[in-house]
């Protein structure tokens, strides 16, 4: 299982797998089982942005475990957020907002099994 990071621009933090655009992020997702995914809304001038993201994770239905949004986009997250709660599943957990350090330090240093 994995952890995606969608961003073209911010550091990937520890733990994930960075994805730099759309055909990067759905292509992990329909490859990998992922864990959590957390998303950006401006990906480049000229570039599919974040909410063409979700549409094609809406098309494909390629979702994983737990989605945060991390973008500095008020307006793109709030777009992101409304389409991702309308038309994810049910066992899909939605966070609309970043991943919390928390999280991040656990993902970052799994504990071993």
């Amino acid at each position: 299982m994995i952890h995606v990071y969608l961003d073209d621009f911010r550091a990937c933090p520890p733990g994930f797998v960075l994805a730099r655009n759309l055909e990067e992020c759905l292509l992990l997702l329909q490859e990998y089982e992922v864990d959590v995914l957390s998303l950006d809304y401006d990906l480049g001038w000229g570039f599919p942005n974040g909410l063409e993201v979700v549409r094609a994770m809406i098309s494909l239905r390629a979702y994983p475990k737990r989605i945060f949004l991390h973008t500095s986009s008020d307006a793109g997250r709030k777009h992101m957020y409304e389409m991702l709660y309308q038309q994810k599943p049910d066992h899909v957990a939605l966070v609309n907002g970043p991943v919390p350090p928390e999280l991040l330090m656990e993902l970052a240093h799994p504990a071993k099994e």
